[in-house]
């Protein structure tokens, strides 16, 4: 096999591509991963998840300091935020994990190609880089490439006054005010950050609740949380201009079904109403790979496009939207390129929103079961009434657990509370086994612990819950 013919050519860093490169070679593929950033990650480690969760991080910090340490009888005389050395923080962060990825394709012997790649032809990837043009042959090309970010129609973003999740990560100061477009994860996320330092934030949201894709007891508590917390909502509200005035701008809003509009006056405008599957450059159209109205590729439960020798997985191919989702794709994927069955069961995909207290989730919701007919149990049991949430003065929110009526298999999941998004992971073992929630309430946990609400939850759907 010549320098550039390889098993497997990876179009795309991020965690899918990776990932995929990874256990690719793993399993004796020789495999190449091309990607155009200069570093490694994607979107979720370079402007995404990895920096959100820094910022998330270091300003839960600087509130707990000014506003929640007192209550343990932690005095701290006067608490400042250095916005600077928060973000070199995250700087940090983001480098010190793209050098691990690095290192593990040096280990793994993945060949690391710069530059952005394009499908010339099946079985054929023209990257074009600083150094000139290059033609890598493979058996297999994947397709890796992610999503970006969801404009707002006549609203241009300079990331500096109008900003997308990338400007939100690296704005020099705290804004006196924001206003947030879109009451999803990525919205709440960013504005906790800078609502926890100082900025007056106003989320605006189409829909008539914020996380829409979440539970409705679960939507309907958060924002009765973020509130207390000093967010302000717009709920079934449109966004009809937002224009860049002095040093701010002024977002023009009406009532979605229609009405008067009033302005809001903003230092900075974040929109975060979603992502899009990024295709761009990849020659598509010339190979013939087809993709459906909404822009993403199409793919069998195999992965494989229509065109032979050309697969796709992650955010580019739709679904769940999440780097985790991608990475397993990306694992079943290099499995079954090499003779091995590769699997991802979709129905035990976790999600979280990691403002604080967290939110967690996995499979139905009760409005999906009840809209699908399925008879279910629910069990709930809040922190207020667990000595762990207590003595850490973490008592905000519940585990709701929905079984079925007749089987009592785990069918979702639902948390909000501290640390939820590591609480869920039990569930989602227990779904991804076929558990009964009896299974779980006959787990013994440990005491005094967060998780023995998760046991409690189950406790609860069988009715005989011990502590509430």
């Amino acid at each position: 096999m010549s320098e550039n013919t390889f098993d497997v050519v990876i179009i795309g860093g991020g965690p899918g591509g990776y990932v995929a490169a990874i256990r690719a070679a793993q399993l004796g593929l020789k495999t190449a991963c091309v990607e155009k950033r200069g570093a490694l990650g994607g979107t979720c480690l370079n402007v995404g998840c990895i920096p959100s969760k820094a910022l998330l991080a270091a300003s839960h910090a600087f509130h707990a300091a000014a506003h929640e340490y007192a209550a343990f009888g932690v005095k701290v005389a006067k608490v400042e935020m250095d916005v600077n050395s928060m973000m070199g923080h995250k700087d940090k962060v983001v480098g010190d994990n793209t050098k691990g990825i690095e290192f593990l394709f040096k280990k793994n012997k993945v060949t690391y190609v710069v530059g952005a790649g394009q499908i010339t032809a099946p079985g054929q990837v023209k990257v074009t880089g600083k150094d000139g043009e290059k033609i890598l042959s493979a058996k297999a090309i994947v397709i890796a490439t992610g999503s970006d970010v969801m404009g707002l129609p006549g609203v241009e973003i300079d990331e500096e006054v109008i900003v997308s999740s990338t400007g939100a990560l690296k704005l020099a100061k705290t804004p006196k005010s924001m206003v947030v477009i879109g009451g999803g994860v990525i919205g709440l996320e960013l504005g906790t950050v800078w609502g926890r330092l100082g900025a007056e934030i106003t989320v605006v949201e189409f829909l008539d609740r914020i996380l829409p894709t979440n539970d409705g007891e679960v939507s309907k508590s958060m924002q009765k949380i973020l509130a207390k917390q000093g967010m302000n909502f717009k709920l079934s509200t449109k966004v009809t201009k937002v224009e860049k005035k002095g040093k701010g701008a002024i977002v023009t809003v009406e009532p979605a079904a229609g009405g008067g509009s009033e302005e809001i006056k903003a230092d900075v405008v974040l929109v975060a109403i979603g992502r899009k599957p990024y295709t761009d450059g990849l020659g598509l159209d010339a190979v013939g790979v087809a993709v459906n109205a909404r822009g993403f590729i199409e793919v069998d439960s195999h992965f494989r496009t229509n065109v032979p020798g050309i697969y796709a997985i992650g955010d580019v191919v739709g679904g769940a939207m999440l780097a985790h989702k991608a990475e397993e794709e990306g694992v079943a994927l290099a499995e079954q390129l090499a003779g091995q069955h590769g699997h991802v069961n979709y129905d035990v995909i976790p999600a979280v929103v990691y403002t604080w207290p967290e939110v967690a989730a996995v499979g139905k919701t009760e409005e999906q079961l009840k809209a699908e007919g399925i008879a279910y149990k629910a069990g709930k049991f809040p922190f207020t009434a667990n000595g762990r949430a207590r003595s850490m003065n973490e008592t905000e929110g519940f585990v709701k657990v929905l079984a079925c009526a007749t089987t009592d298999r785990v069918l979702g999941a639902h948390i909000v509370g501290p640390n939820a998004g590591d609480l869920l992971a039990e569930l989602v073992l227990a779904m991804e086994f076929g558990a009964a929630s009896e299974d779980v309430a006959r787990t013994c946990h440990s005491h005094p612990g967060l998780g023995e609400a998760v046991k409690e939850a189950c406790l609860a759907v069988l009715g005989r819950a011990l502590h509430v």
